[in-house]
């Protein structure tokens, strides 16, 4: 079997490459991960170092392994693809993404109270005033860059509030996340990639050092406080261990859901039929929430690394291989979602693994993001119902991020000012 590239020219598993950022720039290469679930859905990926990694692109198999931590470990050397050197490993180790139970069932309760259904319910009204704040910037301008102007504000704003983090630090917790997240993009890296995210880490645990000091003097009822008055196994957080739970809420709180409504609009100004759709019947919102999320699947993969030997769909896989499980793909798995290819705002069931399929790492936040991206999106096609493209989109050069950085829309400024709903 070959596959079709955007560009319409057929591929090979030998074309396939999975680890270049190169191959995102122009978006998920779906054709690739169409042609390997055929073919290849355990594919060995080679690397230009000579090493490389299983790439599991069948929806069932990417489950198996998420529902498997003892097989399929995420604190032996981390989620990220790329292997970390031996002494960042106990730094490393400090992030919930890169623990494994029990230690990360330990680890998770100490934020879970503050992401519980019941918490995020009674949030909707003040993300619904901050959502028409932001709309309210832009909306007499008749255009703006969607990215940074709508998309990535509102999280932004709702993650910092959440932490304690002052409103007016915000574009420093926006930017130090471009730096960590987009290392291999050359807008957000500095001339030494991966330097400059070291930096931007660092620069993020001085900041979250001094807000500490701040907040052990002057406590309050938000998630810094909370986790400076915590306690596991009777002792409180070590500051690694604090500074580890900072940057993880502050970039995953906002990052991921930024490129969600983002990718959720270019879905929607790109399926005309389906905005409209959602504009005759709001109904439909919760269902489209979801399919933007399987659309987008704004975490492409995560890494595990085999703890023994075992064997996935026949294929042997050895301790200490490197295995990795692409969201991105198990969403358009035409086994489980019929029409995979086609963006369906009532789509249901839609089991989308865009949170991960549960298990100990489902997504801390899925409460709150769905919640965020519902409400931006009821405002923005009640109040903007027009927007639509007004340039070329710029995508994040990543191959573990599904993000757009730019994208410029145009739309008619309201003829009266905004008075509510």
């Amino acid at each position: 079997m070959t596959a079709r590239s955007g560009a319409g020219a057929a591929i090979t598993l030998a074309d396939v490459d999975l680890f270049n950022p190169d191959t995102y720039v122009e978006g998920v290469p779906h054709h690739m991960f169409k042609l390997l679930r055929a073919e290849a859905p355990v594919f060995w990926q080679r690397q230009p170092d000579g090493s490389g990694f299983w790439a599991l692109t069948k929806y069932d198999d990417v489950v198996t392994v998420s529902l498997d931590p003892a097989t399929f470990s995420s604190g032996k050397r981390g989620s990220l693809l790329h292997d970390p050197p031996e002494e960042a490993l106990p730094v490393m180790r400090s992030l919930l993404i890169n623990q494994d139970p029990p230690v990360h069932t330990k680890y998770r309760r100490l934020v879970g109270k503050a992401f519980t259904p019941k918490v995020i319910r009674q949030m909707e009204a003040h993300i619904r005033k901050v959502t028409s704040e932001i709309i309210d910037r832009v909306a007499p301008l008749g255009e703006c860059d969607f990215v940074t102007d709508v998309a990535a504000e509102l999280p932004l704003q709702v993650i910092v509030e959440l932490m304690g983090v002052p409103l007016e630090d915000r574009q420093m917790v926006f930017n130090w996340s471009n730096r960590m997240i987009g290392a291999e993009d050359p807008e957000y890296a500095g001339s030494i990639a991966m330097e400059d995210a070291r930096q931007a880490s660092l620069e993020l645990y001085m900041y979250a050092n001094r807000l500490a000091v701040e907040r052990k003097n002057n406590p309050r009822g938000d998630i810094v406080s909370s986790l400076l008055q915590a306690d596991v196994d009777g002792e409180a957080l070590a500051e690694p261990e604090f500074d580890a739970f900072f940057l993880l809420l502050a970039v995953a709180g906002n990052e991921t859901t930024r490129n969600t409504i983002s990718g959720g609009m270019l879905a929607l100004i790109e399926h005309r039929d389906q905005a409209e759709r959602l504009r005759r019947d709001r109904s439909l919102m919760p269902t489209a929430v979801d399919e933007m999320l399987r659309w987008v699947s704004p975490v492409m993969q995560f890494r595990r690394t085999a703890t023994r030997d075992t064997e996935i769909r026949g294929q042997k896989v050895r301790e200490e291989d490197r295995v990795v499980i692409y969201y991105a793909s198990a969403n358009r798995d035409e086994e489980v979602f019929p029409d995979a290819d086609v963006f369906d705002v009532s789509r249901a069931p839609n089991d989308h693994v865009a949170f991960g399929p549960g298990g100990p790492h489902f997504c801390l936040g899925a409460n709150l993001a769905r919640l965020e991206i519902r409400v931006i999106f009821e405002e923005l096609l009640h109040r903007l119902p027009d927007i639509g493209l007004a340039g070329p989109i710029e995508r994040l050069r990543s191959n573990f991020i599904s993000g757009i950085k730019h994208m410029p829309v145009r739309f008619a400024p309201p003829k009266e000012p905004h008075r509510g709903r």
